[in-house]
């Protein structure tokens, strides 16, 4: 569990590289991308950043290698920023939250559509047995109880 000193680090790390992105790194493989998350280890010698690219598969691919070529100077912006000791390596992952989002609202469309044919079919239905299939005393069972 990582304490608030840590968070605050992987805060401040999401701005620097999202301001690099945006500003200092001219490669024209850079698609259009968006710094999701920032995680880092315990001891703060490491730091995930997650990331978004709008496009399709060539664009993501393309621009995973201009961010790992990019990955040095970035460090070093991070380094310089953050005033730290000691600058923690920087590794870039695709995050996949788009996709699964994406899968989820496909299931629950489809899960809408099913309970409205569920529903339709209900419509005029009636039960199969009696209105109320629960056994009741008789008038005259009650009396001899008494």
């Amino acid at each position: 569990m990582a304490g608030p000193r840590i968070h605050k680090v992987a805060d401040r790390i999401k701005v620097v590289v999202a301001q690099m992105l945006e500003r200092r790194i001219k490669d024209p493989r850079l698609g259009f991308v968006t710094i999701t998350d920032v995680r880092m280890t315990g001891d703060g010698q490491q730091a995930s950043v997650f990331y978004t690219v709008m496009g399709d598969e060539t664009a993501r691919a393309e621009t995973a290698a201009a961010l790992r070529s990019a990955t040095g100077l970035i460090r070093s912006e991070v380094g310089k920023q953050l005033g730290t000791r000691i600058t923690p390596s920087i590794e870039f992952f695709l995050d996949a939250v788009p996709e699964t989002a994406k899968e989820i609202e496909d299931l629950l469309a489809k899960v809408k559509e099913s309970d409205e044919q569920v529903a339709s079919r209900s419509a005029g239905a009636q039960y199969a047995g009696d209105p109320d299939p629960y056994k009741k005393k008789d008038e005259d069972d009650a009396e001899l109880d008494d």
